[in-house]
Formats: structure tokens, C-alpha cells, sequence
């Protein structure tokens, strides 16, 4: 803004000045409620709101018992989609105005704004969990090269961070995989240690749209083509994910965060799927606000 006005005369600029005296008090305002101050309830200003994602996802069934165990009766979760919270964090976070998203690491949000996770102290949301890699049965025996890749897949948040990053700067999914891929032959040699290359067999991976998860299986996506695989990946929601990998309509999936946000179907699922290994440790869930906001735990949407 400084640099639009350069060169403009000591009477522009006063005017300017002054105007912008008069806009203070009402800026005050908003950025007090948007710090949850005095002026009003956290609550009351994001109107009770919390922007969730997909309705079928764990993240959102942990968020419905949070408000039930903290006692939030007025407060509601709007369904959506990942791309669709985010795009309303940015939104409110470029206007340093409130808002409470459910939110998850790794993801390039922590990245690209100033967040931090409400505290919870009931442990609703779980503590660190795990990204674990779980196959249909019978996928052992059917292809067993792609079994053995798939249960030597592992890496860390920074990995993935980078690929997330790629892609939410313009990169397409597919080329942000093949850069990582080539950037990282010593990892992706580990994955495939004494694995023959086939002749394209056929593999169905199945995940659910979070940023994390689009990363992760494009990555492996362009492992396995490069083995001699071809290789479908499924987008679908939490719940399809892990019937499609109980009755064998998809072979693999990347995505069973546990031992809480999948809770439910993988008891659901019990005896009906194999785990193969946990691909990332240490990732975690719960909801999460902008720094500026003067608020700390989850007890404090209480009014």
C-alpha cells in the first residue's frame, strides 16, 4: 500500500492520514473480536461455527465427541472438503479475522500460516498418532513385489511437507511426485531392496483428498509405475476407503491414521484387512486457530 501512494503531495498524503485515523477504532474492533477479547465470546465471533471437512472423515466424528465431552451445545461443525477449509482459513487468515477449522499435521497450512492447535485437555483428539499402510487380503500372494514396496514405504513429515508444498505452489500432483522421487533414489531404493520389476500387473490404491494423503500415494503411485506397475488411484471418503480395502475393491491404501481418527472402521473392519507397517510416525489431529487469536484450549469455547 506504501508504495502505491509514494510521490503523492503533503495533502494527499494528510488526507490519507487522516482517514486512516478514522478507520482505527472500527479496526480495533474487529481484530478484538477476532482475538476473542472482552468485546465479545470466541464463540460469538465466528457465530459458533467450526469449518470441519468431509462428514465421513475421523477427524470430524472426534470433533461432534469433543463438543459433546466440553459441553459446546451451541456450537455446529460444517461439513466440506479439505481444499474448501483451507480455502476459508486463508480467507479469514489474509483478514486476520476468527475462525476454528479442524486441522491436521502434516499439512502445508502450518507452513503457510501462523496456526497452533487448541490444547485438549480431555485427550478427545487422541495424542501423536500414526499414518499406517493396510492392503486387502490376499494381496501377498496376488502381487507380491507391490506387498513387499508397499510394507517398506515410510518417511518423514518433512518429506511429505515438500511434496504438499510443490503442489499447493502450482506443481501438478504427478510432477511434484516424480521430482521427490528423483530427488530421493537412496529412500526409494530402501522401499524396493531386492523387489524384480513385473510386467505391468495391475494395482488399485485407494485415499482419501487431504493434502497429506495426495502426496503419499502419488509418490508411491510413481514408485510402483516405475517397478512396471500401472497403478489407479481412488479417491474416495474414509468409510468407502475401508470397505473398498475389506471387500477387496481396492488393494492398498496409504491413509489409516491410528490408533484414534480410524478407530472406528478398523474395528469395524477387524479381521478383514492386513496392516503392512506405519509409514509416518508422530502425526496428529485436533482443532486449530490462527495465532492471533487469544485463545488456548478447546475449554475456552466455553462461554
Amino acid at each position: 500500500m506504501t508504495k502505491k501512494f509514494f510521490g503523492l503531495g503533503a495533502a494527499a498524503m494528510l488526507a490519507i492520514g487522516l482517514a486512516a485515523c478514522g478507520n482505527e477504532d472500527d479496526n480495533a474492533g474487529k481484530n478484538e473480536g477476532a482475538s476473542g477479547s472482552s468485546s465479545s465470546s470466541v464463540g460469538e465471533s465466528v457465530d459458533y461455527k467450526i469449518t470441519g471437512i468431509d462428514p465421513g472423515a475421523g477427524i470430524m466424528e472426534a470433533t461432534d465427541k469433543a463438543i459433546e465431552e466440553y459441553g459446546l451445545d451451541k456450537w455446529t461443525v460444517t461439513t466440506g472438503s479439505g481444499a474448501a477449509m483451507t480455502a476459508a482459513l486463508k480467507k479469514a487468515y489474509d483478514k486476520e479475522e476468527p475462525i476454528i477449522v479442524t486441522g491436521w499435521t502434516p499439512h502445508w497450512k502450518f507452513a503457510k500460516f501462523d496456526l497452533k492447535y487448541l490444547d485438549d485437555p480431555k485427550g478427545v483428539y487422541g495424542g501423536e498418532e500414526q499414518i499406517r499402510t493396510i492392503a486387502r487380503k490376499g494381496l501377498k500372494d496376488d502381487l507380491p513385489e507391490a506387498y513387499e514396496i508397499l510394507s517398506n514405504f515410510h518417511w518423514t513429515e518433512e518429506d511429505m511437507g515438500s511434496v504438499m508444498v510443490a503442489i499447493q505452489e502450482g506443481a501438478k500432483e504427478e510432477d511434484a511426485a516424480r521430482d521427490w522421487v528423483d530427488a530421493n533414489a537412496d529412500k526409494i531404493s530402501e522401499w524396493t531392496d531386492g523387489v524384480d520389476p513385473v510386467d505391468g500387473d495391475k494395482i488399485n490404491l485407494a485415499y482419501v483428498a487431504w493434502d497429506s494423503e495426495i502426496a503419499s500415494h502419488n509418490v508411491v503411485k510413481t514408485v510402483l509405475e516405475d517397478m512396471g506397475y500401472k497403478v489407479t488411484l481412488t479417491q474416495v471418503e474414509a468409510g468407502p476407503l475401508w470397505t473398498a480395502i475389506a471387500d477387496g475393491s481396492a488393494d492398498a491404501s496409504l491413509a489409516a491414521w491410528l490408533p484414534v481418527t480410524h478407530k472406528t472402521y478398523a474395528d469395524k473392519f477387524d479381521g478383514k484387512f492386513d496392516e503392512l507397517g506405519v509409514n509416518m510416525e508422530g502425526v496428529k489431529i485436533g482443532l486449530v486457530v490462527p495465532k492471533y487469536m487469544d485463545i488456548d484450549s478447546i475449554e475456552d469455547l466455553k462461554e
